[in-house]
């Protein structure tokens, strides 16, 4: 049985687009409702310690690092995106990366959007972070980088499984460009099978 055929070049970057607006959407609008609805560097337990919420603006980046050179993250943020959108345009036809591009660019996207558009200002804009999940790791994070840092680790695993942008495995690449299959052995091999049956009925 033959695996599905790759994304036609529209279908993959129409799944990325796709993809990556819900992700801005869904991260602009938390972000939203915590500026509406959360008390400035106040915890809010809502599900004990597992689950709080802590309104921050962050200058820098995880754990507040590089608060000094802000523009510094809008430029490779924009940078990120570029590459993706490039490679959407150019080279995806697998769908599992075209999943994972898809809601790693809307992550990238949505903190963009805050470095571009929030204050104080362009290229220096503060992130929105709010989400608190202490027994997990002391940062406070958004709906943004929960995609960002799930799907780097996708692109990860795609990697390691040898799964090329045009949807085909590194093995099976591999053993075409030498003429033969993972199946298979060497070419001539079902001659000589053919040859020695012949033989044996004559």
């Amino acid at each position: 049985m033959t695996g599905r055929s790759p994304l036609r070049k529209a279908a993959a970057g129409t799944t990325i687009a796709i993809l990556a607006v819900l992700v801005l959407a869904a991260d602009q609008f938390t972000k939203h409702l915590a500026l509406e609805n959360l008390p400035y560097e106040q915890p809010v337990p809502v599900l004990g310690d597992f689950l709080i919420f802590y309104l921050v603006r962050n200058p820098g980046a995880a754990f507040s690092l590089g608060e000094e050179v802000t523009w510094i993250f809008t430029i490779a943020l924009a940078a990120v995106a570029i590459v993706i959108v490039w490679l959407a345009a150019t080279r995806i036809r697998s769908r599992l990366w075209a999943v994972a591009l898809g809601l790693l660019l809307g992550g990238v996207l949505g903190n963009l959007t805050d470095r571009v558009l929030r204050e104080p200002g362009f290229p220096v804009g503060h992130v929105i972070d709010f989400i608190n999940t202490p027994w997990m790791m002391p940062a406070i994070y958004n709906v943004a980088d929960i995609f960002i840092v799930s799907m780097m680790i996708g692109v990860a695993l795609l990697v390691l499984i040898g799964l090329q942008f045009d949807g085909t495995r590194e093995s099976r690449r591999t053993a075409v460009d030498e003429g033969t299959t993972p199946d298979s052995g060497t070419p001539g091999d079902d001659e000589a099978d053919a040859a020695a049956s012949d033989s044996r009925r004559d």
